[in-house]
């Protein structure tokens, strides 16, 4: 089965989607720094098992429209791009399925749209409904004398000064240091840069030269400033998203994430939360010895777990 590219009609303007397959529609919704080519794995093996996979380039990545101001990246202007592209595709509903941001971005599809999002699956970054507190102040606190890397990231221009001159090197490193052989990359040193935290000339096992050249050449033409925008919204979302304060998921969910991965130990009581946040929670699976990147990295484990509950949830769809 080939894989089809087209450009579909979303309120912000154009959202580009990679299929494969037929069946029960799957919305597979990428990561910080990514695109629709980290589900390059998954797109085929979902169509072999009677899907229609469909993999988008988030808006400001890719193919997809960059609105100009760092509001239009909203988590609300997300959430309404994958319902647009859910009609658009001509579906009255689908599963939606996300790694990284794009697990934020499917959670809150799910929350905010139960019309439309049937069932909910989340890669790397675990559920955690909003909270009392605003973001910026919680990362502002952490880190000591070093800053925490989405603070670094709020201020317009000043991640794209360090990433742009050299953005192959840059997503090389960072690949690398978020993936289990990685020694991780939070926090920036006093006067200095995040990349000072990379191992230079590395690439992680899971990625090939000619992978990184996908990446590498996605950023170079379109930039790092759509991509950088979404963490400039994350006090923008609580403020948008005070309706549903402590809201849980209630549709059928799945978690797969990684051992090695800072998301899972960090927010590791987010994980010990699903009972009362995701009560449709089917499994949460860590596989051991896994980074971030977890279906990148682990490939055959993560399909495998995907197909199954997929098969359950959308039985007689």
């Amino acid at each position: 089965m080939t894989q089809t590219h087209r450009l579909v009609e979303v309120p912000g303007g154009r959202i580009h989607v990679v299929e494969q397959g037929s069946g029960p529609l799957v919305l597979l919704v990428h990561g910080f720094p990514e695109s629709w080519y980290s589900w390059r794995h998954q797109l085929p093996a979902l169509a072999a098992a009677g899907f229609r996979a469909a993999a988008i380039d988030l808006r400001g990545y890719g193919r997809s429209s960059a609105p100009a101001r760092v509001e239009d990246y909203r988590m609300l202007a997300h959430v309404a791009d994958n319902a647009a592209v859910v009609r658009a595709l001509g579906e009255r509903g689908a599963v939606v399925v996300g790694h990284d941001w794009g697990s934020s971005i499917a959670a809150n599809s799910a929350l905010l749209r139960p019309d439309l999002f049937r069932a909910v699956g989340l890669m790397s970054v675990p559920y955690a409904p909003r909270g009392p507190h605003r973001p910026t102040d919680g990362f502002a606190a952490v880190g000591g004398d070093e800053e925490f890397y989405v603070s670094y990231f709020q201020a317009q221009g000043r991640a794209e000064a360090e990433i742009e001159p050299d953005v192959r090197g840059w997503l090389a490193g960072f690949y690398q240091a978020l993936s289990a052989e990685g020694r991780g990359a939070y926090f920036v040193p006093s006067g200095g840069r995040l990349r000072d935290r990379f191992v230079k000339d590395a690439l992680p096992s899971w990625l090939t030269e000619a992978d990184l050249d996908v990446y590498a050449g996605e950023f170079e033409r379109t930039g790092l400033t759509g991509a950088l925008n979404r963490y400039r919204n994350v006090d923008r979302d609580w403020e948008d998203l005070a309706a549903w304060d402590g809201a849980p998921i209630t549709q059928p969910a799945l978690f797969v994430g990684g051992t090695l991965d800072a998301s899972t130990t960090w927010m590791a009581g987010a994980i010990e939360a699903f009972p009362r946040t995701m009560p449709g929670l089917s499994g949460a699976h860590l596989l051991d010895g896994c980074g971030h990147w977890v279906q990148q990295e682990r490939p055959d484990e993560v399909n495998a777990l995907l197909i199954d509950w997929l098969r359950a949830v959308t039985a007689g769809a």
